[in-house]
């Protein structure tokens, strides 16, 4: 019963979210359809199609956090649903209802393989949306550790791209997009650096290199698509960004990407395991050194 209470919601949010993009709103507004030359099925504007998924999985990230939050303090006996279960009453209303939506409704409608990528791309994005509420449920300030652990993911997962622009802006010299992606992935180490000497000087739980990866896609991939849909577009003209705004054109240089950003994550792990064994050897070095001095 706990778990389609929480289903019913998230799949009702994402349905909704659909049908106002789809079928109520205005598609030139929305998908920005003649922009800068573009049409309903270039490459760009069917790329916002897609991302519809990730802005509305977005909104279900936030919204779970604050509910899983919200109910282990006012219930003291609250345990969050497991994701995966969650996700697996979700997902067939969501395959149905979003190509039901874009399909039919409004015009142009999408093709099957488009309506099939929107569905595809909304049901990865909601495994990430939904990962993070049981932590915030049992641990809040782990989460708020976690969180900005994963922040300083988001330069090395959003920037790094910039170096596709070599051939397309030729205005400004290659090495220049080169020292930009480098830059960001030197600032995401040297975050998670820092990140690691606040967690040992607070004493805060070290987390797996998995939380700290998740973490950041939920920044670069969910959350900042959502932001920029709400907060960096026109009140009366909201619309869905584009995928090059977030990710690689390039599927090597985007899976490059998420190497790199695996590979920070799991550095950082083990300079934490590092730290955190010189500091109990320290300590316990200390207390040898103070017993010998005692009576």
């Amino acid at each position: 019963m706990l778990i389609l209470a929480h289903a019913t919601p998230i799949t009702l949010l994402v349905l909704a979210l659909f049908y106002k993009w789809f079928a109520l709103d205005d598609r030139y507004a929305v998908f920005l359809y003649n922009h800068l030359g573009a049409t309903p099925f270039d490459d760009v504007t069917t790329s916002r199609y897609v991302m519809a998924g990730l802005v509305a999985c977005g909104a279900v990230m936030l919204l779970d956090i604050a509910v899983n939050l919200a109910l282990a303090r006012i219930v003291k006996s609250y345990r969050a649903p497991e994701w995966s279960r969650v996700w697996a009453v979700s997902a067939l209303p969501l395959v149905v209802g979003i190509v039901l939506i874009t399909t039919t409704q409004n015009a142009p409608t999408l093709p099957p393989n488009l309506a099939l990528a929107c569905v595809i791309v909304t049901l990865v994005g909601l495994i990430v949306a939904l990962t993070p509420g049981a932590l915030a449920a049992e641990n809040p300030r782990a989460l708020g550790w976690l969180a900005l652990d994963g922040f300083g993911l988001i330069l090395p997962l959003t920037t790094v791209r910039v170096i596709e622009m070599t051939d397309k802006v030729r205005s400004i010299a290659a090495p220049v997009w080169y020292g930009i992606a480098i830059g960001s992935i030197v600032f995401g180490a040297a975050w998670l650096i820092g990140m690691s000497f606040a967690r040992q000087w607070r004493r805060a739980a070290m987390p797996s290199a998995r939380a700290i990866f998740f973490a950041g896609i939920c920044w670069s991939y969910l959350a900042l698509p959502l932001v920029h849909y709400l907060f960096a577009t026109p009140s009366d003209f909201k619309y869905i960004t584009a995928a090059s705004n977030f990710f690689a054109t390039n599927a090597a240089l985007e899976i490059g990407i998420l190497f790199i950003a695996l590979v920070l994550a799991g550095g950082a792990t083990e300079f934490r395991k590092c730290i955190t064994h010189r500091g109990h050897a320290e300590t316990k070095q200390s207390l040898q050194d103070a017993s010998r001095c005692g009576p």
